[in-house]
Parts: C-alpha cells; sequence; structure tokens
C-alpha cells in the first residue's frame, strides 16, 4: 500500500482538507474496529472547529473528600508537568475524572497554542468557554462548567494507555475530531485507514459529479461501488 504522506503535517493536513470522522469510522468498521468514536455527548466547542493530532493521553483521579489540596505539595497533581510535554501535532486527551469539575481552562489552552498542541479532548467539561472561543485551539468535551478541579482532582499520570468508557486510547494514536464527533484511529492500523479514507472520499467527489450530471444511482454505484 503507497503511502500518500510524507510526514504528519501532511497527513493532518489531508485529514482537516478532505476528509470527516464518519468516513473514517466506516473504514475502521470494514476493517473490524467497531468501538472507535467517543461517547457522543463530547462535542467541540466550537462546530466549525476540526481536530487532528496524535493523542497526548492524560489520566485524572478524584480527590477524595476528605483530602484537602493543600495536603497535596502539588494543588493540581501531575497536570502542570502534562501540559508543559504537549508536543507540536498533540492532541491532550484527558479521563478518569467524574463529571463534577472542569478538566481544562483558558490558560491550559494558551499554554497548549504555544506549544502548537493541536486540540485537546475531555471525557468531562472544560470552562472559561467565552476566552476560549476567542482562540482558534479546537477543544471537545461534555460542554462548559465553571468549578475547577483544584480541590477536586488532580492528573495521576500521563502518556499512558487511558479509557473513555469502550474506547482504548494509546499514546500516539490518531485523534480526529469534527461536529460529528471524536474518532481514535490505533497507530498501528493507521496507513490503511487513512489511505482507504481518502482513496472512498476523493471517489464520492467522482459520483457526485456523475450525480449532477444525471447520471442513475444504479449506474454511479456499479462504476464507482460508492453511494
Amino acid at each position: 500500500m503507497t503511502q500518500l504522506w510524507k510526514d504528519d503535517d501532511m497527513l493532518f493536513g489531508f485529514i482537516r482538507e478532505e476528509l470527516y470522522t464518519a468516513v473514517i469510522g466506516d473504514i475502521m468498521d470494514e476493517m473490524g474496529f467497531h468501538d472507535q468514536f467517543l461517547p457522543p455527548r463530547i462535542t467541540a466547542l466550537h462546530q466549525a472547529h476540526i481536530l487532528a493530532g496524535r493523542a497526548m493521553t492524560v489520566r485524572e483521579e478524584d480527590i477524595d473528600a476528605g483530602i484537602s489540596s493543600k495536603d497535596s505539595p502539588d494543588t493540581f497533581g501531575r497536570m502542570l508537568d502534562a501540559l508543559d510535554d504537549l508536543k507540536k501535532n498533540e492532541v491532550y486527551v484527558c479521563s478518569g475524572a467524574s463529571p463534577h469539575y472542569a478538566l481544562w481552562g483558558e490558560l491550559m489552552t494558551l499554554r497548549a497554542q504555544k506549544l502548537q498542541a493541536a486540540g485537546a479532548v475531555l471525557h468531562g467539561y472544560l470552562r472559561d468557554k467565552r476566552a476560549i472561543l476567542q482562540t482558534t485551539f479546537p477543544v471537545f468535551s461534555f460542554g462548559s462548567y465553571g468549578q475547577d478541579q483544584a480541590p477536586r482532582g488532580r492528573v495521576v499520570d500521563f502518556r499512558c494507555p487511558i479509557f473513555m468508557e469502550r474506547v482504548r486510547i494509546n499514546p500516539g494514536d490518531i485523534v480526529v475530531g469534527d461536529m460529528d464527533g471524536v474518532c481514535i484511529v490505533p497507530q498501528h492500523v493507521e496507513q490503511e485507514v487513512f489511505t482507504r479514507a481518502l482513496e472512498k472520499v476523493r471517489g464520492e467527489k467522482k459520483a457526485r459529479t456523475e450525480l449532477l450530471a444525471g447520471m442513475s444511482a444504479r449506474a454511479v454505484f456499479e462504476k464507482y461501488h460508492i453511494l
């Protein structure tokens, strides 16, 4: 199988310009990967945002009600280390917390942008919605909720395998998000998934042209095996 891109920058460009989560999900279904979409509750803060990058996984946990954040040498656990470790084209992907506080905010967004990260995906809430909307940084979450994580949760590990309900996410897996949701492409099958997805989308463009010109649906399907 010929690889159509030479590096991540080119691949993520193809994804943002030509692909979308539905077609990527269809290809993974055909390959036997049936549980790659994150829960539908996780949606884009701004509907126009498109996310493509590699997962920098972050595991959060709740702080027991009887423990004060002042008892911890670092209020946020390892969150600041995780944030500062973001690399170009990486997505901060956080799971493990209860949905009682925000996992992301304005200042985290500013730091991630400075590091050229691709976005953030949260199994939970963000806050500072107004300020984040003023940026172009893609964030996908349950929505906005102002309650802080500081006395309620902390990051315990990062660059480790995590789960969002049924979906396992490994560091380096590819994260794609748009207005239809967020899907995870396992790193070991990424070349086949995106090669087939690009071929399908480019075939759909040809089929669309034929339909607009008046060709019957049956003839289009027999010619392109797409409809």
